[in-house]
């Protein structure tokens, strides 16, 4: 009983009295509905968390590890968010916004040395959208997942079939997803991929592999199906002819 009351604590906080004091201020505070309630976390929560400026929680948003988040000025986190940023760490950039449901999860208790999640200025993760950061997670500026998304950096290995996957250990190669990225919804991106800037993903996309700059993609697995790129050359072209005509006449 006691092996597992320990093990219970170390999922919840960095120390036993980190977890008295985080937990008596979410007992207190997390509830309260209202501006009310975002105004007493803004000001309280700074003495479990780091706040760059100020931002809003909603109420019944719940984080572990509170020591290692980082929220920047303007940082909006909806109802029903959940942080778990054991041990290295949750950063959220400036007038970012969490919706409804999204969970982030590092987790990360297998020292693991590229574990974190990092999610840039301006982005909005739409609901209900799962980010796990075992492998580390790296979302760069004005990125929006739609609704019910998941990127995963974490992945089991199961190549032995005599033993039970849960004993052939994980890989945890990261994912990168730069600027100006649009996940559609229903989108999954698999541990070790790297999306270019101003990519788009198709809804119900599963990303398996590393999407080109300026590329939509599509499909199970995901396949380039649009250069953005090409379009606008397409548009800048026909813009010249026209211009050209115009002058002619």
């Amino acid at each position: 009983m006691i092996t597992g009351l320990r093990l219970y604590l170390s999922r919840q906080a960095s120390s036993l009295w980190r977890y008295v004091i985080e937990q008596s201020l979410f007992l207190i505070l997390a509830w309260v509905p209202t501006l009310v309630g975002i105004g007493l976390r803004g000001i309280f929560y700074r003495l479990i968390l780091h706040m760059d400026g100020w931002v809003a929680i909603e109420n019944k948003v719940r984080i572990l590890f509170a020591d290692h988040v980082r929220l920047a000025n303007g940082v909006y986190l909806d109802q029903n968010v959940y942080l778990h940023a054991c041990p290295d760490g949750i950063q959220i950039g400036t007038n970012t916004i969490i919706m409804h449901g999204t969970i982030l999860h590092v987790y990360n208790f297998r020292d693991l040395p590229r574990a974190g999640i990092k999610i840039g200025q301006d982005c909005v993760i739409g609901e209900n959208t799962v980010i796990r950061g075992q492998g580390g997670v790296e979302i760069g500026d004005r990125v929006y997942t739609s609704p019910s998304s998941q990127i995963i950096a974490v992945n089991h290995v199961f190549d032995d079939p005599d033993k039970p996957f849960i004993d052939q250990g994980i890989t945890a190669e990261g994912i990168v997803i730069e600027d100006d990225v649009w996940l559609g919804s229903g989108v999954i991106v698999t541990d070790g991929v790297h999306i270019g800037k101003g990519a788009v993903v198709a809804a119900g996309a599963v990303v398996t592999r590393d999407v080109t700059a300026h590329t939509v993609v599509a499909g199970i697995p995901a396949r380039p199906i649009r250069d953005i790129r090409q379009k606008n050359e397409i548009k800048q072209q026909k813009a010249i002819f026209q211009s050209k005509r115009k002058g002619s006449q």
